[in-house]
């Protein structure tokens, strides 16, 4: 029962304390990449800790194959005895409950997300292929639109689409720099990391930290698609686009140029660039893979605690009788 209390605090900590810090962290600006990974492992974490909560409550009541040795069983006694919790077979059964129904409904949600996704994804791919007309030069396919718009539709399949609109109000250079974004989304597989977090804010819409993380990966991504397309061209000209199409509706499941947080992006691009120095950057990361370990830890230590006792308490297995021997 201990350990299932850890992991419900360590779970509620990381959900009050959590998005407050991560949050405020201004090096998750100056490594957008990096945030996102910070952001994922938080939310990881925490579900991981409940899920592995319940388990914990349950492992006690496990039972044990007979045809086990009489030193095998007394082993897995042991092993109970450290999980063990008050309560008997209804808490445990509550605790395989509780960490069952977590799991089904983050994955049902993020099923659930993914295909809504691609089948919206494939509606739009089938009106552009009626409508749209191929700028083999550019790579994109040509909308015809009075609004200038900029987006992708990433996937098996992915295509970038600019409005003719967008084509007209945009330079040569100007234009570079919004496709280089656009291509950016496709490569980091940026599409599959807002699902998750959509299918972590849809499955527990009331708890906070999912949905500033939603928010805030979303915001991420944008400056990870920026970054990517600054190495490409300069850095004001994509800021002048991302102006030009400030405010441009997309299609859903779509990733645009103008997908939102423009005003801050803007000024970041404008602003002196303060990339994150390779110590910092490794600090992080390593503080985020092991915050997404620690669950796995303490839920395993009973476990590891048992594995190494030199003998299993055999007095507590039951012992052969002399007709049994016979």
């Amino acid at each position: 029962m201990r350990i299932a209390l850890l992991l419900l605090g360590y779970a509620l900590t990381l959900g009050v304390l959590g998005p407050v810090l991560l949050r405020r962290a201004g090096w998750a600006a100056r490594s957008p990449r990096l945030g996102i990974w910070a952001w994922q492992a938080l939310t990881a974490s925490a579900v991981l800790s409940v899920a592995l909560a319940g388990l914990a409550v349950a492992v006690p009541t496990v039972p044990v194959s007979g045809g086990l040795a009489d030193m095998l069983h007394a082993c897995v006694m042991a092993l109970r005895q450290r999980y063990a919790a008050p309560g008997g077979a209804a808490l445990a059964a509550s605790g395989a409950v509780l960490a069952l129904t977590l799991l089904a409904r983050v994955g049902w949600c993020l099923a659930a997300s993914l295909t809504q996704a691609r089948r919206e994804r494939s509606r739009h791919a089938m009106v552009l292929a009626l409508v749209g007309r191929a700028r083999r030069d550019l790579g994109v396919t040509i909308l015809d639109d009075e609004r200038p718009a900029a987006y992708c539709l990433p996937g098996h399949r992915h295509r970038i689409v600019l409005t003719s609109a967008a084509v007209a109000a945009l330079d040569p250079q100007a234009l570079k720099a919004v496709i280089a974004h656009e291509r950016a989304h496709i490569r980091q597989r940026h599409h599959l990391v807002l699902a998750y977090t959509a299918a972590l804010e849809r499955a527990f819409p009331r708890v906070r930290l999912f949905a500033t993380a939603a928010d805030e990966t979303r915001r991420l991504v944008e400056m990870a698609a920026d970054d990517e397309a600054t190495a490409r061209c300069d850095a004001p000209t994509l800021a002048g686009a991302l102006l030009e199409l400030a405010g441009a509706a997309a299609p859903t499941a779509s990733l645009a140029a103008s997908g939102g947080y423009v005003a801050g992006r803007v000024r970041r691009l404008l602003g002196p660039r303060r990339p994150l120095g390779r110590a910092a950057a490794w600090t992080v990361a390593l503080a985020a893979g092991a915050l997404l370990m620690l669950p796995l830890v303490v839920a395993t230590q009973p476990a590891v605690a048992a594995a190494g006792m030199t003998t299993c308490p055999l007095t507590d297995a039951p012992m052969p009788t002399a007709s049994a021997a016979a």
